[in-house]
């Protein structure tokens, strides 16, 4: 291997990293804080304009809902691979290498649509917002992000698909190493609940496979994997589902509905899949619904617009604890809805974050989330970010050395970091720090997450992604941040200060994922981003900038990559990927004024193109497409 090392340009890629890190499940935890805290590589120093970047994207099928996870040393024919997961709206998986540039095939992928069937699409919501359904833009088969059991080395997920006009939603349980369904995969999903709200029949809620929308993460606790469910476009009637299925038998274990007395209430989070506790108990926020009973509002047999606390008794989920706002009729009728983000349970703490469209943050107790009182809130905390900050995002933790925050970044709002008081056990309002970045403008807030080595505050990095422009009915460009997680006044990088890096379309509600010294990034443009550490400092003696310098065109480069003389013969071109290797030699050029150099057998990301004439020495940084 040649490794480029000059006086003048230094260009290094961390492959290999001390103490691999997995992110198996949505927002990297069971209390949905996003944060990794085994974070060796990533800091506050080396993240920067010139030393962070794209180091490579995989083409996939279609957009990208789910958040991209990461597992290590997955045995794939007989070898150990660190392998990054990611799932399409066409229902296909693909399993790539997380970190070798030079592996740009997927080990495997497979769709799970099943012969004669479709992804599903939102031209099938067909009473969806009258008819006129865009919240998607097209197909919408896999949209919650799975999660993987790293034990038996499965992922499960969930698939939508149809046929003529029968829609089915399918859980499968996939091994990770080959891509291949596990035994008794995949389920049919369905369910039914006791009951006479909206849309039962002889005192039964069936589960509406074409209604209901598996948007939010999937939970894997005590070997039960959680899925649930919202809507699409409050299309009526439709209920909140939480369904359990045993992880090694695939049958369903636990029903719960969130109205069955009542209508709608459904379980979506921005995405965010529920939080659980290390008693096993799990945490969700509802939206719009049916609230209590005629009479009592605080009857749990309604649970719309509020935070829940479950507990498993046998088979069967109960209402622990809740809260409800006490202007929860007035989020109801504005389209200002509960539950449109995580329970982050803050650790090592008995206190439990959620919000609520309006931009209003709740901090609770978990062992008495406040019930419903229409005078007051009863919750330890109130914390209101501003007329018109509509909360559609998630949040996001840090403890550090001497600090610990709690950040949200809330559409027109600024990204915003509030201290925790671990003596007062509330948010120093107070004390809080914004950042003058410019941020998400409507209808989708900035998706977050943070990466340290411990509490060592030097390497603690808030990064974000959001949308350039309104996301909710339109595909748009987007951004990806890095804050200091300490002083989110200082931005430390972001993907529009070099050309290169910018990810394409930006992914709805999908959080960036963290790990082994890279970010990944889902799109909407078809394909996964990864960023990582690269040092991109070249010198004024190596820009072509004059008349007489060579010229490389086009770029992106499709299939080759034509290199034209400049004033001097150009006598040697050298093509290396980002790890320094030499891919490319063309040499005994003899005076030719343009040489072409194919590049159809390269695997699609960005390269260095070398290219020496008699003088001088020159160097590109081209992408191939």
């Amino acid at each position: 291997m040649k490794i480029l090392s000059f006086f003048t340009f230094t260009f290094f890629l961390i492959d290999s990293v001390v103490g691999q890190v997995n992110v198996h499940t949505q927002h990297n935890n069971l209390g949905r804080t996003g944060w990794n805290k085994h974070e060796t590589i990533l800091t506050t120093k080396n993240v920067s304009k010139n030393t962070f970047g794209i180091i490579f994207t995989r083409p996939v099928d279609d957009q990208v809902y789910a958040q991209p996870l990461v597992v290590s040393n997955v045995t794939i024919n007989n070898s150990s691979h660190n392998v990054v997961y990611v799932a399409t709206v066409n229902n296909t998986l693909y399993a790539f290498d997380a970190d070798l540039t030079s592996v740009s095939a997927p080990y495997w992928q497979k769709n799970l649509s099943p012969a004669g069937a479709r992804a599903v699409r939102n031209t099938d919501m067909t009473g969806a917002c009258g008819g006129s359904y865009t919240d998607f833009s097209g197909n919408m088969g896999i949209v919650g992000t799975p999660v993987i059991d790293t034990v038996s080395q499965t992922l499960f997920v969930v698939a939508r698909n149809v046929t003529g006009t029968t829609f089915q939603q399918f859980l499968h349980a996939i091994d990770i190493r080959t891509g291949s369904e596990k035994a008794g995969s995949p389920i049919l999903i369905s369910a039914q609940a006791n009951g006479n709200g909206d849309g039962s029949v002889s005192g039964v809620i069936s589960f509406h496979s074409q209604k209901q929308n598996q948007r939010p993460g999937l939970l894997l606790l005590n070997g039960t994997v959680y899925i649930g469910f919202a809507s699409h476009c409050d299309w009526d009637p439709y209920h909140g589902w939480l369904l359990g299925y045993n992880t090694n038998t695939l049958q369903q274990t636990v029903v719960y509905n969130t109205t069955p007395a009542g209508r709608e209430a459904g379980i979506w989070m921005s995405g965010a899949g529920p939080s659980a506790d290390e008693f096993g108990n799990i945490y969700l926020a509802t939206g719009n619904g049916s609230v209590g009973t005629t009479g009592n509002e605080s009857n749990p047999i309604n649970r719309g617009e509020s935070a829940l606390k479950l507990t498993l008794s046998g088979n069967s989920l109960s209402v622990a604890s809740f809260f409800t706002p006490s202007n929860y009729a007035h989020l109801e009728s504005n389209d200002l809805d509960f539950g449109v983000t995580a329970m982050l349970l803050i650790p090592n703490s008995n206190w439990v974050v959620s919000g609520s469209k309006d931009g209003y943050l709740f901090l609770m107790d978990r062992n008495n989330l406040g019930g419903f009182n229409a005078g007051a809130n009863n919750v330890k905390q109130t914390i209101d970010l501003g007329r018109n900050k509509f909360l559609r995002s998630s949040l996001s933790y840090y403890k550090g050395f001497a600090k610990e925050f709690l950040y949200t970044w809330s559409e027109n709002a600024s990204l915003t970091a509030l201290p925790f008081n671990r003596i007062t056990n509330t948010f120093d309002i107070p004390n809080l720090a914004t950042s003058s970045a410019l941020g998400p403008v409507g209808n989708n807030g900035a998706l977050l997450s943070v990466s340290s080595n411990g509490s060592i505050d030097s390497t603690a990095i808030l990064w974000a992604s959001h949308a350039s422009g309104d996301a909710i009915h339109n595909v748009r460009p987007g951004i990806i941040r890095a804050f200091d997680a300490n002083n989110v006044t200082r931005e430390l990088w972001n993907s529009y200060m070099d050309a290169s890096d910018p990810p394409g379309n930006y992914a709805k509600f999908v959080n960036p994922t963290i790990a082994n010294g890279k970010l990944y990034m889902a799109t909407f443009s078809n394909r996964l981003v990864v960023y990582g550490l690269i040092n991109k400092l070249i010198t004024e003696v190596d820009k072509a900038k004059g008349d007489g310098d060579p010229q490389v065109y086009p770029n992106p480069a499709p299939e080759h990559v034509t290199v034209r003389k400049g004033k001097d013969d150009i006598i040697e071109i050298n093509l290396y990927d980002l790890s320094g290797r030499l891919l490319k030699n063309v040499e005994n050029i003899d005076h030719q004024s343009e040489i072409l150099l194919p590049l159809a057998d390269a695997a699609k990301g960005f390269y260095l193109l070398e290219v020496k004439s008699v003088n001088r020495t020159y160097r590109f940084k081209i992408l191939q497409e």
